[in-house]
């Protein structure tokens, strides 16, 4: 192995040495307490630290990075105290995840860490959005993002590159190729001959370097970083090594052959740099003692702050006050409150069809928040499927409205990259069933962040969803109960146009992930009166639609409009209509004084019935208000199947069809 030192001193080449040592020392200190009982699992980056250290060395402090569960060398070069590294490690409430996650799951503001999750690939495009928000801010720096070899067979590894490329983001993308994701090896991963050869695929450069020697590492992550600066474009950058444990201790190593060890052995990054600087003379053999002794008594003096850790404590008020991130007041927004009564107020009002509304929410959104993006595809010069986003281009230029590729986990990924940089993102959804692309970013990354690490996930996905259009099973879904179920995220259905603004500019302000629901079929064919100021409709709380004494329903977005067609129509029955508009957080305050009203409760929704939020609603209405109910609380929703497309059948599927059988029923219970 060849080091070539170039300009740096003899001074930064000791630094080198104690940043690669110490986490190499604490490795092998770890693998003792876990033999010992002390600890219960331990992911080894032993024979791996010279990527790890050198590529964090060639970057500035301030420069975000993503890292896997194998990068110590990230942590402890980014000078992460030891003892709360290592309270981490034990899940203790003093750890970075307050006890909330183990190993290498979280991360730091502090020293632009970002978190990883256990579904590897995710990392890649956070860090799309931390250089597009660098980018945007004229800022000269990079962001950097680890994978394995076998994260690059995933979806998000094409994604994040894809995106990369076309938006000419300052990206390093770093792969460390050790020959095995877990006990699958490279042969069974890919077939070209080099990771790095995947680069010329997106239109961007690539380079393999030796992932041992702690030099080539530095000086090659140091050079890409200026060409990504200058350039302003991606980087593929593979590094070359072994992992001399397994994938985790518990997993052994009889699947790789002995003489792979032996030589990678030979190659071993921490043996080789020391025998160099002693070859150089830059260390004598008691420097190297001296520094080994120090580091000892560092990681020995470390560890006993870090066993004597306070018992966890748990705190059921602390932990769901976690979920969410506090949302700031702000004195240059109206709050409107029509939960009761319409709102009257002393602003122009104009009548505005939903869609409009919506597009009015989004105008003053972007012109009140200079740091909002938009984010989706067509959204720019075509106006969005829907035109929602028509003119904006014009208004806000296409840096803060952005066409994106078909990459929907990306773009959801980078949206939260943004965030990291202090960001507003809107993404739209082209339609709500494409979703699913995108439902692991959604749901294991914005929604887990804050709790998992208190940093907030400033993004708000629009989601057009809903039948009564004829657009089959894959345009038409009402998917808003899959969210519902998932604490971190907000869910929000407005059904009219006055809340829709209201509830939008709402949601942009909010620092939390909110999946804010239009109905396609409402878009056009329902108006109201909308005020012309910038104002909000609160996140959480329903609305009383229409009061009544016999029957309560309970229901949101296209449910709305068929029970107020239901109550005009049949003005014999008098009917009590709530219109949720949140349906996470529920308003349980507005609920119980809905059933207290009637005794008798129809919760109504487009939604499938099996699985819909009815289900969840019924049951916390049978739970904290069964005295007041005079008859089981009964739900109405559509068939359970996929929703067809042709309009005959499409008629039969939605709960609209059932809902005069439902009503009839509960009232003669």
């Amino acid at each position: 192995m060849t080091f070539d030192r170039k300009h740096l001193s003899n001074e930064q080449l000791v630094h080198f040495y104690r940043s690669i040592l110490y986490p190499r020392m604490i490795e092998e200190k770890m693998l003792i307490l876990l033999r010992q009982g002390k600890i219960s699992k331990w992911f080894s980056g032993i024979g791996q630290e010279a990527i790890a250290v050198g590529s964090t060395l060639a970057l500035q402090p301030d420069e975000w990075i993503m890292p896997l569960h194998r990068n110590l060398g990230v942590f402890t070069t980014r000078e992460m105290p030891l003892h709360k590294l290592f309270h981490q490690w034990q899940g203790m409430q003093e750890g970075y995840s307050k006890g909330r996650e183990r190993s290498f799951h979280f991360g730091s503001r502090d020293h632009h860490i970002c978190g990883m999750i256990s579904h590897l690939g995710p990392q890649l495009a956070i860090a799309d959005g931390v250089s597009l928000a660098n980018k945007l801010a004229g800022e000269a720096k990079v962001s950097l993002a680890f994978s394995g070899e076998g994260g690059t067979s995933e979806g998000d590894f094409h994604e994040a590159l894809n995106v990369a490329a076309v938006w000419d983001l300052p990206v390093i993308f770093l792969i460390e190729n050790n020959g095995y994701g877990l006990s699958t090896p490279t042969s069974e991963q890919f077939r070209c001959i080099s990771l790095v050869d995947k680069a010329k695929g997106y239109g961007m450069d690539g380079v393999q370097v030796d992932g041992n020697n702690l030099l080539a590492v530095y000086d090659t992550i140091a050079g890409v970083r200026d060409y990504c600066i200058k350039h302003q474009k991606p980087f593929l950058i593979e590094a070359i090594t072994f992992r001399m444990r397994g994938h985790e201790e518990a997993s052994g190593t009889k699947y790789v052959p002995q003489n792979l060890f032996d030589l990678w052995e030979q190659k071993d990054p921490v043996k080789n740099y020391e025998d160099y600087l002693l070859s150089a003379r830059v260390l004598s053999t008691e420097d190297i003692n001296s520094i080994k002794t120090e580091l000892k008594e560092l990681i020995e003096s470390e560890l006993q702050k870090g066993f004597d850790t306070l018992p966890v404590i748990v705190d059921e008020e602390l932990e769901l006050n976690d979920v969410y991130a506090e949302k700031g007041s702000s004195a240059e927004v109206t709050v409107i409150d029509n939960s009761v009564s319409p709102y009257e107020g002393t602003s122009v009002h104009r009548e505005l069809r939903l869609i409009d509304a919506i597009k009015e929410g989004l105008q003053q959104s972007m012109q009140q928040h200079s740091n909002l993006l938009l984010l989706g595809q067509d959204i720019a010069e075509y106006g969005g499927a829907f035109k929602i986003t028509e003119g904006f281009v014009e208004e806000f230029g296409k840096q803060r409205v952005r066409n994106t590729p078909l990459c929907e986990s990306a773009i959801v990924g980078a949206a939260l990259g943004l965030s990291l940089k202090g960001y507003k993102s809107m993404m739209e959804m082209q339609f709500a069933d494409f979703v699913t692309v995108g439902f692991n970013q959604i749901i294991n990354n914005l929604a887990k962040i804050h709790y998992r690490w208190g940093q907030n996930a400033d993004v708000v996905i629009r989601m057009p969803s809903g039948g009564g259009v004829g657009a089959g099973p894959f345009h038409s879904q009402s998917n808003e109960a899959w969210f519902t179920h998932t604490p971190g995220l907000k869910v929000v259905y407005p059904s009219n146009p006055l809340d829709a603004k209201g509830l939008l500019i709402a949601a942009i302000n909010d620092p939390n992930p909110v999946m804010f629901f239009e109905h396609k079929a409402l878009y056009r064919s329902v108006s109201g009166d909308v005020p012309e100021e910038y104002y909000e409709i609160e996140i959480g709380k329903a609305r009383r639609v229409r009061t009544g004494n016999e029957i309560s329903i309970i229901t949101y977005g296209s449910g709305v409009h068929w029970a107020e067609e239901f109550a005009n129509s049949h003005r014999e029955i008098s009917i009590d209509i709530l219109d949720l508009r949140t349906l996470l957080p529920l308003d349980y305050h507005a609920i119980r004084e809905a059933v207290s009203r009637t005794g008798r409760v129809l919760v109504l929704h487009e939604d499938t019935l099996t699985g819909g939020i009815g289900g969840e609603i019924a049951a916390w209405i049978g739970e904290h208000c069964f005295d007041k109910l005079d008859a089981p609380v009964m739900r109405c929703g559509s068939l359970d199947t996929p929703i067809p497309f042709n309009i005959e059948l499409e008629k039969k599927f939605m709960a609209k069809a059932r809902l005069e059988e439902m009503i009839v029923k509960l009232k003669e219970y």
